[in-house]
């Protein structure tokens, strides 16, 4: 990254304490603690973007773009966190949603467009890619599920809802540790250094330094994001907009930025492979870790339960997405007008959301 490219992200950083001292001093004034806030994380995206090649380098694409997933979506579970503190459920569910269809759909089409435009044909690993996406496929049915049977058993009295909900939360979360031993012990292989890119050249000291900067970085979203849990629900209101279409759009939007720019900056340098697994594994990290990380967390920190109780527009948004990218994906090569297709599928469901009473 240039040193203009640098300064340009150190002059949106001040931001940050503009955002909290509208919040001290005018409290009423959502939309510019919002506005503020929104100009704050970019920087932070780009920084966490920045260390992640880094480690990416040394460590291989699949196991960067791991990395990158976990802590872009650390900030996601921080907003969550205070969101069920507020009250917020149908707020944090709807973020949830809008995660897995705005990383798969926006995330990714926007790494294919931008990658597509600079290089003709971008080829990954066909067999990562594969499992990557079966992995988001198994892990929505345990969103999917909770819904249909809320549905079914509606009319039955004292039916275990969120007996159910909390189960399969626990079921999730232990076939996201086994999925982490997969990638990172027993299949490594297919998430490290291909054979004809060697490693890379990075010293011991760059990777020091991209921790620190991934973990400063990752503080810093979390510290905006409050700012924005606390203002955005008032901003959608000025402007006239449902807490659906925030949730799924917005919040989802801001919290994605992280993967927004790494994502496409791998493409871009023709590192498709890390650019997939940010995309892809961001989702079933939403769907595996954060959504019943959420479910468990909200028994001690909300004024209610949270149940896995999505509406049929989400459930079908999310099988969508799903198929899209697997769709897309199952060839092991990607082009521009595939990134096209993917961001026209987002900006359709986008629509759905915004007009959906």
């Amino acid at each position: 990254m240039s040193s203009a490219s640098n300064t340009r992200w150190y002059v949106l950083l001040g931001f940050a304490p503009i955002a909290f001292l509208i919040h001290v001093s005018a409290p009423d004034r959502h939309t510019a603690v919002f506005v503020a806030s929104v100009l704050a994380i970019l920087p932070l995206a780009a920084f966490m973007g920045q260390a992640t090649e880094t480690l990416a380098d040394h460590l291989g694409g699949g196991i960067g773009g791991l990395l990158n997933a976990t802590f872009g979506n650390a900030a996601e579970l921080i907003i969550g966190i205070f969101a069920l503190h507020a009250g917020l459920i149908d707020l944090v569910k709807a973020s949830i949603t809008g995660s897995i269809i705005g990383n798969v759909l926006l995330v990714f089409g926007a790494a294919a467009l931008a990658g597509g435009l600079k290089h003709n044909v971008q080829k990954f690993n066909k067999t990562a890619a594969g499992l990557g996406s079966t992995m988001l496929l198994l892990s929505t049915i345990g969103l999917v599920v909770p819904a249909v049977f809320h549905y079914v058993s509606r009319n039955t009295p004292n039916a275990p809802n969120l007996t159910l909900d909390t189960e399969i939360a626990f079921v999730l979360l232990a076939t996201y540790v086994v999925s982490l031993i997969f990638t990172l012990r027993t299949h490594r292989r297919l998430y490290g250094p291909p054979a004809d890119k060697p490693g890379s050249h990075t010293r011991p000291g760059d990777v020091k330094r991209a921790v620190i900067v991934l973990l400063g970085a990752t503080v810093g979203i979390a510290f905006v994001s409050e700012l924005l849990v606390g203002s955005v629900s008032a901003t959608a209101h000025d402007l006239g907009l449902s807490e659906l279409f925030i949730g799924v759009v917005v919040v989802a939007l801001v919290g994605n930025a992280a993967e927004h720019y790494s994502a496409v900056t791998m493409a871009m340098s023709d590192r498709m492979d890390a650019a997939l697994a940010i995309a892809v594994g961001s989702s079933t990290q939403i769907a595996l870790f954060v959504a019943p990380v959420l479910v468990l967390l909200s028994y001690v920190v909300a004024p209610q339960p949270m149940d896995l109780l999505f509406s049929l527009f989400e459930i079908v948004s999310i099988a969508l997405a799903v198929l899209s990218i697997m769709f897309i994906s199952h060839d092991g090569e990607t082009h521009w007008m595939e990134g096209v297709q993917l961001l026209a599928v987002y900006v359709i469901l986008a629509l759905g959301f915004f007009y959906l009473p």
